[in-house]
């Protein structure tokens, strides 16, 4: 899939890679949540799916720009550069607020998530609503809500288990709810990758990166195939997962023991979701707010991507 887009349209993907790296960044939400309500998610998957040894073949036999077009590399570009720049310059802020202002900022990602289901939800026919895919919508949400339910496991970092880690975790990363840094810290690979980042141990990081490389063409395939086979089950599938989701970001919480020291020196605990009368600093007036803010911004997010679809002539609402 290839589009044709002016500056001012690849400035704003790059813009959507910034937020679907921000995403990312916390475990307990997914950059995938972000390309969906942006309007990109679909054309994110037919983009990586399309990538593989064909890709390598039309590279040597019509060359770089031709290639480049076909398989549509300038999306990745942007949106991995939008990425990078956001790993880069908010991982820090992130990592301070998550700290020091949890309450706060698991109430941002609480309302953003929250109000994404029905921007989700907007791309399902009414006529669509059936049994199966009231099934779907009712099994995403209990894999999630058990999934971020389960304690992080002890660490491990031999190669071959990072590679598995990295599988895994990537594809978490493009399922809308499910976030791929939670996985690892459920894995317990979430230090050993961190540790290797910044010791730039080759051997992890390249055992890691393969995984992550091997998984995501993989899964990409696999579900670009479901949303071309199976759309609404697959809208109501991931709907749930995002439902679910909600379970680990509820901002109120209390730790229950220690588990494990990162490398950068954060304890991993094992917690429990509490009311927010049961918390010593419900903060009830910020997290509001921020609840707010973030459902403001899916609104913004949702509303430039209606827009870009009717211009496009792309799949928009259907009621």
């Amino acid at each position: 899939m290839k589009r044709d887009r002016n500056p001012k349209a690849w400035l704003g993907l790059g813009m959507k890679g910034v937020a679907m790296g921000a995403a990312d960044l916390v475990p307990g939400v997914s950059g995938g949540t972000v390309a969906f309500i942006a309007g990109i998610y679909e054309e994110l998957l037919d983009t990586i799916g399309g990538l593989g040894i064909g890709t390598v073949r039309s590279l040597f036999r019509s060359g770089l720009v031709r290639t480049w077009r076909d398989y549509n590399m300038g999306f990745l570009l942007a949106l991995v550069t939008g990425i990078g720049v956001s790993v880069v310059t908010l991982a820090g802020a992130l990592h301070h607020l998550l700290e020091h202002h949890p309450v706060l900022l698991w109430s941002f990602f609480f309302g953003l998530v929250a109000a994404s289901v029905p921007f989700m939800l907007r791309d399902l026919p009414r006529k669509a609503w059936n049994a199966g895919t009231g099934c779907a919508l009712l099994m995403g949400a209990a894999f999630a809500w058990w999934l971020t339910g389960l304690p992080p496991l002890l660490q491990g970092d031999h190669p071959v288990f990072l590679f598995g880690a990295g599988a895994i975790a990537i594809c978490a990363m493009i399922l809308p709810g499910i976030s791929g840094s939670f996985i690892l810290v459920i894995l317990g690979a979430y230090s050993a990758v961190i540790g290797a980042l910044k010791s730039f141990d080759v051997l992890r990081v390249a055992a890691f990166a393969g995984g992550a490389l091997s998984g995501l063409l993989g899964f990409s395939k696999g579900l670009g195939w479901l949303f071309r086979q199976y759309r609404s089950l697959a809208l109501a599938l991931l709907s749930g997962f995002l439902i679910g989701s909600l379970r680990k970001l509820w901002p109120w919480k209390q730790d229950l023991e220690a588990l494990f020291t990162h490398s950068d020196g954060r304890v991993e605990y094992l917690q429990s979701n509490v009311s927010p009368a049961a918390h010593p600093e419900p903060q009830w007036m910020g997290a509001v707010g921020c609840m707010v803010l973030g459902a403001l911004l899916v609104a913004g997010l949702g509303s430039i991507a209606g827009g870009a679809r009717a211009v496009d002539g792309r799949p928009g609402n259907h009621g």
